[in-house]
């Protein structure tokens, strides 16, 4: 997605990092260089709303569950392989627990 209009920020630039600067995880000289984005690129600013509805409507309809402790942990541990670029595991953090899989069509 892009207006095609030339910008400080590359649109894809932006798109890549949405949900960096919705949960606010980026330095904030780049949340700036995002905002004065946002002014200039109606399409961007589009996706942004969405993408920042769509976190709201989640938040209120399972913002209330509890995560079991052990599988918060994994999951955090995996990030932290991931933002350190090393190897992830194969194997589903989720296999500990009473995750039963989506049925597949045949």
């Amino acid at each position: 997605m892009s207006c095609g209009e030339p910008h400080e920020t590359d649109c894809s630039e932006v798109l890549d990092h949405l949900y960096e600067f919705l949960d606010r995880e980026m330095p904030d000289s780049d949340c700036t260089k995002f905002e004065v984005h946002f002014e200039e690129c109606s399409p961007c600013l589009e996706k942004y709303g969405l993408e920042q509805a769509v976190k709201k409507l989640v938040k209120r309809c399972c913002g209330s569950d509890d995560v079991p402790t052990d599988l918060r942990a994994k999951v955090m541990g995996r990030i932290d392989l991931i933002r350190a670029g090393q190897a992830v595991p194969e194997h589903d953090v989720t296999a500990s627990h009473d995750v039963t899989p989506a049925p597949q069509e045949q």
